[in-house]
């Protein structure tokens, strides 16, 4: 389905004409219709299925038919990391290009220039405000945001959100939302509390589901079948037989993050880190090395894996098993894209994670390539997924283990009619 198809309005049409966007993804071709309606909804989405366009056009379409006031914050979009938050700004800039839209992103660790800034876009209202929980409670604390003219509330990362401890924050500032409100939720997965959340903020809401899509095929998918103690030797003995560059690791917390780090810099490999205990400044440092090729290898938590859009890296490891197999697509899924032909997931598997890659594999629907520990660094492990493991305890999704040892993880009308020029808002384009 063509976007021009939608009853969408001209500006809207010109801006997505300006970044080429022509055809619709299924996830806005099944809900674009329905939000344009002013539908609740409760959407499954990868991420990489273009869904934040998929909730950001009809927000854009209002926004350009002048029908919401000017001087209020009209949209809040709820985002769990302050990564995914600019880059949804920055696709708000595109998007709205031919457009008098004005949109701000909220996050914490910024300096106090920034935080003015913020400030200042909050009370003088934007139509747009993109805000992780944290930040938005504390300018609601300090009574610098006035959400009762908010037409649209977005919560995107749903299940991220809720996982990283944010359902109360996002529950205070629901309650501050007019009751006619129209609140969309997108997640990537759609487990039962998620649903359960839905209903308790959504009325009626429609719900649309896209099947979560499997790696694709040129993706080569290995994995050594180890002992916890073997990782990080078969890390480096990889790392000599591959080239680090453009490449990322991701481990399941901010401690093995900075142990991994230190390995593969005395190893002389050109590294960085990247995990919430980095502030902002040095979190978008790190970032724009990575993306110029000034740094090869990235270290990182899940705060990558999802929302942002690095194109050209060509090995992913997993030295720690993610959470469940939606998250390991998400993690392998960031190469292989952007023109790649093709990329290499490589996949660390602990004793106490054997039954975490088995599920993986189920859902796959194929076994992958296992790769022979070498003599050298003794005997692997039996593999035993059905077995269950002697020490440790279950592990959570926030990474704690209930006992000792490395627990396993879980968790219309046509556009003609009807139309207001938008001009009527009485601002000029961007330009």
């Amino acid at each position: 389905m063509r976007f021009e198809e939608f009853d969408l309005e001209y500006e809207v049409l010109d801006g997505l004409e300006a970044m080429r966007f022509d055809e619709a993804t299924p996830v806005q071709e099944a809900t674009i219709p329905l939000l344009l309606e002013g539908r609740d909804m409760i959407a499954c989405a990868q991420t990489g299925t273009g869904k934040t366009a998929a909730y950001l056009l009809p927000i854009l379409n209002r926004l350009c038919r002048g029908e919401l006031p000017e001087d209020k914050v009209n949209a809040v979009i709820m985002a769990p990391t302050r990564e995914l938050a600019v880059q949804i700004e920055q696709q708000i800039d595109g998007f709205s290009y031919f457009l008098p839209v004005s949109s701000t992103a909220i996050y914490g660790g910024t300096d106090g220039i920034t935080f003015a800034q913020q400030q200042r876009g909050l009370t003088k209202g934007v139509d747009i405000v993109i805000a992780t929980p944290g930040r938005l409670i504390s300018m609601l604390n300090l009574q610098q945001a006035d959400l009762g003219s908010v037409s649209y509330f977005v919560l995107d990362e749903a299940d991220r959100m809720l996982d990283m401890g944010f359902m109360e924050d996002i529950l205070q500032i629901h309650s501050q939302l007019p009751a006619d409100c129209q609140t969309v939720m997108f997640s990537a997965t759609m487990p039962p509390k998620i649903k359960k959340f839905a209903h308790t903020i959504l009325k009626d809401p429609a719900e649309v589901e896209i099947a979560i899509s499997r790696p694709p095929e040129s993706i080569v998918q290995q994995a050594y079948i180890c002992y916890e103690r073997q990782k990080i030797d078969l890390l480096a003995l990889f790392f000599a037989q591959h080239s680090p560059e453009r490449s990322i690791v991701f481990c399941s917390s901010k401690l093995k993050c900075k142990e991994v780090e230190r390995r593969l810099r005395k190893l002389g490999i050109n590294t960085a880190q990247m995990h919430s205990d980095l502030g902002q400044t040095e979190r978008e440092e790190v970032m724009r090395a990575f993306k110029a090729g000034t740094i090869d290898l990235l270290i990182a938590t899940d705060i990558v894996a999802r929302g942002i859009d690095i194109d050209n890296i060509r090995i992913v490891v997993n030295y720690d098993m993610p959470h469940d197999p939606e998250d390991y697509v998400h993690r392998i899924g960031r190469t292989a894209r952007g023109g790649n032909e093709e990329g290499l997931a490589m996949t660390l598997v602990g004793e106490d994670e054997q039954s975490d890659f088995a599920e993986i594999e189920h859902f796959l629907g194929r076994t992958l390539e296992r790769l022979s520990v070498p003599e050298t660094l003794g005997e692997a492990p039996v593999y035993e997924p059905a077995r269950k493991r002697s020490r440790g305890g279950r592990r959570g999704r926030s990474g704690r283990t209930s006992g000792g040892g490395q627990g396993r993880r879980r968790s219309g009308q046509s556009r003609n009619q009807g139309r207001k020029p938008s001009g009527e808002r009485g601002r000029s384009p961007k330009n």
